[in-house]
């Protein structure tokens, strides 16, 4: 069976129909509701060839629509989920030409010019809004010093630290750094999870196209500056780790940067290959601390005044006295207290923080989980598990699970990312968007606003 034998076995049909799925999810956070029904939803996956997600439409009104207006929303999408795809729009009369001549239509997709491209950094992660504090200074002095002299000072350069102390800030605040500054400089930020995927990927379809493996190859070693975030979920991955080793070696023997963050230094990264544990070393180990109240007062000040909130020093430092292990919980325990306050209209006072931080991080919270929430907005609802958790984007119950993501964030301190996995593997994308959407509209729907409150009353059980 070649390539374009489309008498494919169901567990084939399932990968693309899956692939896609994914892609919808995101799409969906970017398209309006009547165009994404109309032209993207519509539209079915047929194979994947030569790095393209082909894509079959109805009509040729139809994809002439889709290719002027949203193809650019369309790859971008793709490579959000899988980098090294971008999409080729068919339609349906189409097909059987495409089975017989694939080459013909490949070669209609224009190439896109040789340029420097390079990840895309998110914007709010920059030098100029990372405190510096004892705790991360010297990480701080170290990335920046990566930035001036890319590919001699610390390569690489390994940084370590707890959930949440900032380690993803700080390579995002390289790569906008590098990226605005150097943008001829070809930077590839991804997270060890996708490396792995995107591996495997190119290992399962090498089996039909041998190219695929050497794309991958070229992908990351053609590049100036490598970053990886979270390294430690390599460990026990031994095709991962083999094929890292060579993409380090290759790069580094290029004078290339290679900067990488874990949870953990790489001594207690298990198990994990000696000779990959001892290239960690060949450059600069340094690691995030906890911040100190100080720091942490700063750091809540600073966020004040990039959202514009209106709160007293008195109420940041009490906020601050509340958490000191973990930054990312600290900006959380601010938004909380500061929406919490305008949802209610309730003075922003060091007592209604006491309050909302007790509800969350509290007594009340000793006894609550993430099933507790589900199952509550599950009752409340009438929605089953199998459907919050599932595909279907009915509003009957795509409004639910936005709302019981919402909760979810407001009331637990769990990573975007492990929410998303909770919620059939969704990307911390969609979780971010359906926690705003919710944040949204509960300042101007009294009726979202009630059922937010009563849902919260069960939890809590008042």
């Amino acid at each position: 069976m070649n390539d374009f034998d489309f008498e494919q076995s169901q567990s084939e049909k399932n990968e693309y129909d899956e692939l896609w799925s994914e892609i919808l999810q995101e799409l969906e956070t970017t398209i309006s509701a009547v165009s994404f029904d109309v032209f993207i939803k519509s539209m079915k996956p047929l194979t994947v060839k030569d790095e393209k997600l082909v894509l079959m439409c109805e009509t040729n009104a139809n994809k002439a629509v889709i290719v002027k207006n949203y193809l650019k929303q369309i790859n971008a999408a793709i490579s959000k989920k899988f980098a090294h795809l971008s999409a080729l729009i068919i339609t349906s009369s189409e097909k059987d030409e495409f089975i017989s001549k694939p080459d013909e239509f490949l070669d209609l997709v224009p190439s896109p010019p040789e340029q420097p491209v390079s990840s895309i950094f998110n914007s709010k992660y920059t030098f100029d809004n990372f405190v510096v504090g004892k705790s991360n200074q010297f990480v701080y002095a170290a990335a920046r010093a990566v930035t001036e002299n890319t590919g001699n000072s610390y390569n690489p350069l390994f940084i370590y630290g707890g959930v949440g102390l900032g380690k993803t800030h700080i390579m995002h605040a390289v790569g906008n750094y590098i990226t605005k500054k150097r943008p001829e400089l070809k930077v590839l930020y991804v997270t060890s999870e996708r490396f792995m995927n995107e591996l495997i990927d190119s290992i399962r379809s090498g089996n039909r196209d041998r190219s695929n493996s050497m794309n991958f190859r070229n992908r990351y070693r053609n590049i100036d500056i490598l970053m990886v975030d979270d390294i430690q979920f390599i460990a026990n991955k031994t095709s991962t780790q083999e094929e890292f080793f060579h993409t380090f070696n290759d790069l580094h023997d290029k004078g290339k940067q290679i900067i990488i963050s874990s949870d953990r230094p790489p001594k207690e990264i298990n198990p994990l290959e000696e000779r990959l544990r001892s290239r960690f070393g060949w450059g600069l180990i340094a690691d995030i601390q906890p911040p100190d109240f100080e720091t942490r007062l700063a750091i809540l000040q600073k966020k004040s005044l990039l959202q514009n909130y209106n709160i007293s020093d008195e109420v940041l430092a009490y906020i601050a006295e509340q958490n000191d292990t973990n930054v990312r919980v600290l900006e959380e325990n601010l938004t909380r207290v500061y929406f919490h306050s305008k949802l209610f209209e309730e003075p922003l006072t060091v007592e209604l923080a006491g309050k909302v931080l007790k509800d969350s991080t509290g007594e009340a919270n000793e006894t609550l989980s993430i099933d507790v929430i589900i199952d509550t907005c599950c009752r409340y609802y009438k929605v089953t598990r199998e459907e919050m958790f599932g595909k279907k984007k009915n509003k009957e119950i795509v409004y639910p699970r936005q709302m019981c993501i919402y909760l979810i964030t407001e009331i637990l301190s769990m990573p975007l990312a492990s929410i998303g996995q909770i919620f059939g593997g969704r990307d911390h994308t969609t979780i971010m968007y359906a926690r705003d959407k919710i944040a949204g509209e509960l300042k101007n729907n009294p009726h979202i606003k009630t059922a937010c409150q009563d849902i919260r009353n069960i939890i809590y059980k008042k």
